[in-house]
Parts: structure tokens; C-alpha cells; sequence
């Protein structure tokens, strides 16, 4: 808990004496301004905004404060906004000493406001700078129409769901930086500060700092109608080589006996077709060719289609998976199941769509889901979480001293791909990547096998 500046609490307490509160009452609304502004730091709300009370009342609601407690902290917040004019600001607060512990404000989840003697200040993993030092007009901006633009323009150019919540993360702790500074007067230089700090301060790694730089680039852009201009003078992370964890054949078939369904042939397409996660979950029966032996990932990363053999070893399973999900259809649309959920407006589109046993998800949801709106009980895809959690499980119990995830079964397919010496190009194609540089780091991955005796073609 910080402490009240000196100049800052003498001054209040003289506002309180020529207010003629009570003096039993003082050291109560010393606490809760000293409560506010520290609820203020971190939380990065301007102290001498009017607009921080209701949302410091918020968090006393939410901590199940009494209505009197609540009552008692505005009166106390609203006196200290009364010698805003001529009062110093705590722009630079010192924590207490760790030899005086001052007696603090603080909260309990189980029992009401108390009085303890204070520890010493913890450090926050949270983004805060140091504030500005002079907090006057355009600072405590509210950015809620720019963040439903941010969610149009997301949403017109068919980005994904977590493009946006990656976007409006960023873009909430920029706004955080920058202490609500108004939109429009935003400008290059506070880009540079945010990125700096990331770098300097957060040790964030290269790629995080990129995708700041990214998400700030298209709010700028396409949000705040503005351009970057040139970004000189940042401290950018260095990025380091990354080499991928690849797990052997033998290992992989350690995970999967340790696999249960369908998580193990939700494994066995991450591994023998290269798919990433969400692309292996978002398949659809249609996706299936039995004949030709294809699968077909629609939608992939960057909007892409594209397509990879289906593993002759697992055709079987994939056979008999699809019979139980014909069985699983029919018991849904006897209970009046409203369907699968469809992206953009096919349901508009093809109004029966969601029904028809082409569309639902090859790996359902183990339950149905309740959309309020209607009233309507959907069938979502399995989700994520479940299969990591399983994968994680399953690689402990193998006893593997590597860092797998779902992710490694994709890098292991490339890598087991290049060492049974298939073109690289080949291989760039199944991944679905743009870059044939991307492709190029699973040369790391496995043993050289070339001759690096240098040799005339003629003695060959």
C-alpha cells in the first residue's frame, strides 16, 4: 500500500477541519483516499478524475463492502476532489518504509474492510508507467466506440476471434499506458514509449513486441484513421533462434497409448496430417474423402484451403469415428436440436445448413450449448482446453522430458517429413505455409545427412 504524499495529506487534512468533519472520522477518510489513489495506480485511472470514483465504488461493490463503507469512501474521495485545484498531485508517491509499517486499508474476500498493519509493497506483473506529470485536460478518455470499430473492422475483413482478442488486449494496455489519453491526440511518440517499455521494462520477447507493434498498427490505421509515420528511436526486443521440440516416432506413440478417445485420433491427424489445433477441431464431416483419401482443411491460418493425404493406417478409425457421429446426429435431432453453429451468415444463406449431417463438426462438443438469445441448444466443436489438458497428461505419463504441446505433433510431422528426405517444397505446401523461409526452420531439426567432403560429379 503506498503512502499519501506529505504535501497531499496536509493539505487534506486542513480541508477537513475547515469542513468541520469530525475528528474521529480524519484518520477513516485519510485511509480511503489512501486506499483510492493506491486502487488508482494500479489500475491506471487518472486520481483527479471525477470519472475513477464510480469504478473505485465498483471494486468496493465487488468486494462486498457495506453500503455505509461505500457511502463513507465517495464522501471521502469527493473532499479530496474539492482541493483538486490547488492541492500537489501524487505524481510521484513513495511507498512506506519497511521499518514503519503504517496501518492500511485493505481487503479480505471473506470479511469486511479492516485495519492491519501494511506489508511491504509487492511488485505487480501488470503494464504501468510512470504517470504523466501533469494530468489535465484529455487524459481519463473513454474508448469504448473505438473499440466497436476495432470489432468491425476485425470482422469485415473476416479476421479470427483471436485475432480480436488479441487486438483488444493490446490496444486495452496501451490504453492503460497512456492513462485513457484521448484518442485524437494520440500520436507516433506514444507508440514508441509502449514499445519501449515493453522491451525495456517488461523483457517481454521479440515476438510479443511485434505483435504490439502489429495490433497498434492496424488500431492506428484502420481505427484511429491515422498513420504510424516512421517508428525511429524504439528498443526492440532481440529475437532469438527458435528451434522447434520435435518428439521421435517412438515417443509419439508413447502419448498415444496413453490417449483416450477421441483425443488420440485428434493426436493422430495433428501428427499425420500436420494440422494445427484449431484446424484439426474445426473440421467438418465434409472435410472427409474417403475415396480420394484426402482431408481438407477449409479456413486455415490466413483464410487458406488447403490439402493433405489422410493416413491409410487410421482410415478404420476415422470409418467407425464417423459412424458414431451419425448416431450422435440422430440423437440430437430428436431432442430438437437447433443445429451446429456456422460461420459468417451460411445459416442465412443455407437455412438448413446447420442440420444436415455434412455440416456438424467431425469432433463435437461433449455438450450441447445454450444460446440465450433463442432459446437454442447448439452443438459447438471440442474444445481446445480439453486437449490440451489431455495431451499434457498423456506426455507425463509417458515420462517424456521434453516440452510438447498439441503444436509439437505438427513440427514433428515436418521434421520426420524432411529426415525421410521429401522436398522441402512438398512440405511447405501441407503445412499451409506462405514462406518457404518458414519452412526452412525444420532443417534444424533433424540430422545432416549430406556429404561434406567436396567431390567432382565426374567421380561420382
Amino acid at each position: 500500500m503506498l503512502a499519501i504524499p506529505s504535501a497531499l495529506q496536509t493539505k487534506f487534512e486542513e480541508h477537513l477541519r475547515n469542513k468541520t468533519i469530525q475528528n474521529s472520522l480524519h484518520g477513516v477518510y485519510k485511509k480511503w483516499l489512501q486506499y483510492y489513489l493506491d486502487f488508482c495506480r494500479k489500475y491506471h485511472f487518472p486520481p483527479i478524475h471525477k470519472e475513477s470514483l464510480p469504478r473505485f465504488i465498483l471494486k468496493l461493490q465487488e468486494k462486498k463492502q457495506t453500503t455505509a463503507q461505500q457511502e463513507q469512501a465517495s464522501i471521502a474521495i469527493t473532499l479530496y476532489y474539492e482541493i483538486q485545484n490547488t492541492a500537489i498531485l501524487p505524481d510521484k508517491v513513495t511507498p512506506p518504509q519497511p521499518a514503519s509499517h503504517p496501518a492500511s486499508i485493505t481487503f479480505n474476500d471473506k470479511t469486511h474492510l479492516s485495519l492491519r498493519e501494511a506489508p511491504a509493497a509487492k511488485p505487480q506483473n501488470t503494464i504501468e508507467s510512470a504517470p504523466p506529470s501533469q494530468m489535465g485536460l484529455g487524459y481519463g478518455a473513454s474508448w469504448k466506440a473505438e473499440y466497436s470499430r476495432l470489432a468491425d473492422e476485425i470482422h469485415l475483413r473476416h479476421y479470427s476471434s483471436k485475432t480480436l482478442q488479441t487486438y483488444q488486449g493490446w490496444a486495452k494496455k496501451f490504453q492503460a499506458f497512456t492513462h485513457s489519453k484521448a484518442p485524437e491526440l494520440l500520436s507516433t511518440d506514444d507508440v514508441k514509449e509502449f514499445l519501449t517499455f515493453l522491451a525495456v521494462k517488461g523483457k517481454v520477447a521479440a515476438t510479443t513486441q511485434n505483435q504490439a507493434f502489429n495490433a497498434l498498427l492496424f488500431f492506428y490505421r484502420h481505427v484511429l484513421r491515422k498513420e504510424f509515420g516512421k517508428v525511429d528511436g524504439v528498443v526492440r526486443a532481440k529475437r532469438k533462434p527458435y528451434i522447434p521440440v520435435v518428439l521421435s516416432r517412438e515417443e509419439i506413440n508413447a502419448v498415444l497409448k496413453h490417449l483416450a478417445p477421441p483425443y488420440d485420433l485428434v493426436v493422430k491427424l495433428l501428427y499425420g496430417c500436420g494440422l494445427r489445433l484449431f484446424e484439426c477441431l474445426r473440421l467438418r464431416v465434409q472435410c472427409m474423402n474417403f475415396d480420394a483419401g484426402i482431408l481438407t482443411i477449409h479456413d486455415g491460418k490466413g483464410q487458406k484451403d488447403r490439402t493433405v493425404p489422410l493416413p491409410q493406417t487410421i482410415l478404420a478409425e476415422l470409418r467407425a469415428h464417423l459412424e458414431s457421429l451419425k448416431d450422435l446426429h440422430q440423437w440430437d435431432m430428436n431432442r430438437g436440436y437447433a443445429g451446429v453453429f456456422l460461420v459468417n451468415a451460411l445459416e442465412k444463406k443455407y437455412k438448413n445448413a446447420a442440420k444436415e449431417f455434412i455440416w456438424q463438426w467431425f469432433f463435437p462438443a461433449k455438450q450441447l450449448t445454450h444460446v440465450p438469445t433463442t432459446g437454442e441448444y447448439r452443438r459447438y466443436y471440442l474444445h481446445e482446453t480439453h486437449v490440451q489438458k489431455a495431451i499434457k497428461e498423456a506426455v507425463g505419463k509417458a515420462r517424456i522430458c521434453k516440452r510438447a504441446s498439441a503444436h509439437t505433433f505438427r513440427h514433428s510431422f515436418a521434421s520426420h517429413l524432411l529426415q525421410a528426405n521429401y522436398d522441402i517444397r512438398t512440405i511447405q505446401e501441407l503445412l499451409g505455409h506462405s514462406d518457404i523461409r518458414t519452412t526452412m526452420i525444420y532443417t534444424h531439426t533433424v540430422k545432416s545427412v549430406t556429404i561434406k567432403e567436396a567431390q567432382s560429379p565426374l567421380d561420382l
